[in-house]
């Protein structure tokens, strides 16, 4: 058994993890050297439960601040903590043991979400084994941050059709993403001007903070108020193109979309789970 730490990777990694997680306490430095001694005899550390409050040790970082969006955020963090592995997914082809990688484990609790529901407890998992009340914060914050970015490629998927194009030519895909890209600048820098053309189900938005979903209900009411950029399109017909019946002989060019390799074999059983 080896037991690793990230952070030499030059930047720091944060993940949510379910509710459902066990993960498994540090060593003290006796459990250290008995491991030394019996080369794996033992994993280390008391189980800690996730969903069982009674298995929590106490918090050896605890913050809290204040935010305009969510109330009081309070943030507990537990460092030392390694998560209970599976040989699956990306440790499916590990030859051995599984490894044991320390990390700290953040526990952050909110006051309140946009739309005054109750929210629950979000559980955080940091790369980072040791870790202050700053760098904690940071982490949590970090996390909302890209949580953000998740809905924008979301919204940029299904509304605009950022995915829809079958694109053979990296850069005509390049092309197209800057073209999704103008398009959401241009429902961003509309919201003053948007009506909230809002759904059956959905609560009134104060003016200037609409999201680009509603705005884009509304642009085409914009659209009339503008003047005209750009002259009528002229008429034009398609060209003849390739006669009936004759071969393409400038195919496309084909580029590798990456795909994984099929399993031949059913996954193995964890060997953490025997011992």
């Amino acid at each position: 058994m080896r037991r690793f730490e990230i952070g030499d990777i030059g930047h720091l990694r944060s993940l949510a993890t379910s509710s459902e997680r066990l993960c498994l306490g540090g060593w003290t430095p006796f459990e250290r050297r008995a491991w030394r001694k019996l080369a794996g005899a033992g994993r280390g550390g008391a189980a800690l439960k996730l969903s069982d409050p009674h298995t929590w040790p106490v918090p050896a970082v605890t913050t809290s601040t204040q935010t305009t969006r969510y109330g009081t955020a309070r943030a507990m963090a537990r460092g030392r903590l390694h998560q209970q592995l599976a040989s699956r997914g990306s440790w499916e082809d590990h030859d051995g043991p599984l490894p044991v990688i320390e990390g700290t484990l953040i526990r952050l609790a909110v006051d309140h979400l946009p739309g005054d529901r109750s929210p629950e407890p979000l559980w955080l998992w940091s790369s980072r084994a040791g870790t202050s009340g700053a760098e904690v914060d940071r982490t949590w914050q970090a996390f909302l941050r890209r949580f953000y970015i998740e809905h924008t490629f979301r919204f940029v998927r299904q509304m605009p059709g950022w995915t829809r194009p079958k694109l053979r030519d990296p850069a005509a895909a390049d092309r197209w993403t800057w073209l999704i890209i103008a398009c959401y600048a241009q429902l961003y820098l509309a919201r003053h001007l948007a009506a909230d053309i809002r759904l059956p189900w959905q609560r009134p938005c104060p003016p200037g903070r609409l999201t680009p979903a509603r705005v884009r209900r509304g642009f085409r009411n914009i659209r009339q108020t503008l003047p005209d950029l750009a002259g009528a399109p002229k008429p034009g017909k398609p060209g003849p193109g390739r006669s009936h019946g004759s071969k393409n002989r400038h195919p496309a060019t084909r580029h590798d979309v990456g795909k994984t390799a099929k399993r031949d074999q059913p996954s193995k059983e964890n060997p953490q789970a025997e011992g």
